[in-house]
């Protein structure tokens, strides 16, 4: 629930709506041969490097200083299994990308010179972000995640337009650790806070220590916040992360999310990034600002005189993101969990539907001037992929633009109404029928290649499956005793 302007001429140097400090993360890039420097009089002996998985799930390892150098020279190659499993390390038995027939071999990647930065919280340990492009053919992964952003962006640029996009998040956070957590079978978790104390500046002070400790440390790993509060629910904090091109807007959500984890660990702290972590409560949205620069590096979205100021070029683009939406949604909603925020009345959107400054629908477009004007993309909870979540608002939007897709009528009161009287698809109830519309989708091949959507789709299908085969405290609690 926080603005932000996305058409700033100068997106790396800002002062920050909520924090005086200036920072100027992407200005401040260092070069390869700094990197080196860096980390050669570094007191740590080794470097830390990630890749992030299907899920968004960082997994990485640590390096020592001679194996960086010549990582960061010709690559490395490191296990094709982070594809080939899901969040629980439990291998996928339905993909032809990864698995037993290809003996996990390795897969190549490369360090990507623009995400260095240092853990404050690790002695300003050296750290970077790789993806799957094998340094020496230039070829990427067509299911790394990241690769597969880059490659919607680079078709963007082909059409003249630079994506920006900021992110936010809000997250449950518990008293818990977790191993008691476990033990108790994670029920009932203790919130920092209990209540419903949206925006309290009360609840921020009586947890100082933590909330300064994430201000704190979050901006100095290169993650500028532009606004931090707490939001209506026991215990859930809302950060929003200051807006940036749109890679770079993807890697800083997955890291704000690791550096979240981390940071909270030494206060006996667990945030949670499930979209739905309590039946009666509101869920968490992992929610997305975006917009495009044409060449001449004006705002493509902004057009004075025009219905809202909303140039033609931003109407195809909602209309494809519209279009899109139901043929893609697990790249929103990944999880079993994902479809029990999609509630109405509890600040999710239920239909592919947009309107001007309305939290209602799913695409809701804000601010009216060349700096301001915007799409709040209000579909994905903040347990999805930062990349697949922002390529395939990008992608879908480019769709709308080259097939000149018209925009229907805003929703202008709730659209939590008559789904026939709003003339819109509905969306998939469930994992189940996402991931299938998604795996029969010509459209979603387009945007994405086959081999991704046979891949994500088989992905989200065993998700299904290994829900199918749990038994839930629910079913426990209504048939136990009674039946």
């Amino acid at each position: 629930m926080i603005r932000r302007d996305l058409s700033k001429s100068d997106e790396t140097s800002f002062r920050t709506k909520s924090f005086s400090k200036k920072i100027s993360t992407e200005k401040n890039k260092k070069t390869k041969s700094e990197i080196l420097k860096f980390v050669q009089e570094s007191e740590h002996s080794m470097v830390k490097i990630a890749a992030i998985d299907i899920d968004g799930i960082p997994r990485g390892k640590y390096i020592d200083k001679d194996k960086f150098e010549s990582t960061l020279d010709n690559g490395a190659s490191f296990c094709s299994v982070v594809f080939g499993w899901d969040c629980a390390d439990e291998l996928y038995d339905n993909t032809q990308s990864v698995g037993w027939h290809m003996g996990y071999s390795d897969f190549e990647t490369s360090l990507d010179t623009n995400t260095f930065r240092t853990i404050p919280w690790e002695k300003d340990m050296p750290f970077l972000l790789m993806d799957y492009t094998d340094k020496k053919t230039g070829k990427s992964l067509e299911v790394c995640p990241r690769s597969l952003l880059k490659n919607v962006i680079s078709k963007l640029e082909k059409e003249g337009f630079t994506p920006y996009v900021g992110c936010e998040y809000e997250f449950f956070n518990y008293l818990e650790n977790a191993h008691g957590l476990k033990e108790k079978g994670f029920v009932d978790p203790k919130p920092i806070t209990p209540g419903m104390f949206g925006y309290s500046l009360l609840r921020l002070s009586q947890n100082r220590g933590y909330v300064d400790s994430l201000m704190k440390n979050i901006p100095k790993f290169g993650i500028p916040l532009e606004g931090f509060h707490t939001e209506t629910g026991p215990g859930v904090l809302e950060a929003a992360i200051q807006f940036s091109s749109a890679l770079e807007a993807a890697d800083r959500a997955v890291l704000f999310k690791m550096a979240t984890k981390e940071l909270a660990h030494p206060f006996g702290i667990i945030p949670t990034f499930m979209a739905k972590p309590s039946a009666s409560l509101p869920g968490c949205g992992g929610h997305m600002h975006m917009s495009l620069k044409g060449k001449d590096g004006k705002p493509s979205f902004f057009e004075e005189g025009k219905e809202g100021n909303m140039s033609q070029t931003f109407r195809h683009f909602l209309a494809g993101q519209m279009h899109c939406l139901p043929q893609i949604m697990p790249m929103f909603a990944p999880t079993i969990n994902s479809y029990k925020r999609f509630v109405e009345g509890y600040w999710a959107p239920t239909t592919a539907t947009w309107g001007i400054e309305n939290r209602t629908v799913s695409f809701r477009v804000i601010g009216g001037s060349p700096k301001s004007l915007r799409v709040e993309v209000r579909i994905p909870g903040a347990d999805a992929n930062p990349y697949l979540a922002v390529a395939a608002s990008l992608a879908s939007g480019l769709y709308g633009i080259k097939n000149k897709l018209e925009l229907p009528t805003p929703v202008g009161g709730s659209a939590y109404g008559d789904k026939k009287e709003l003339k819109q698809e509905a969306l998939p109830k469930n994992l189940y029928e996402a991931a299938l519309k998604m795996r029969d989708s010509p459209v979603a091949v387009e945007l994405f290649g086959k081999t991704f959507v046979d891949h994500f789709s088989s992905t989200r299908i065993w998700e299904w499956r290994k829900y199918q085969q749990a038994v839930t405290n629910w079913e426990i609690e209504r048939y136990f005793e009674i039946i």
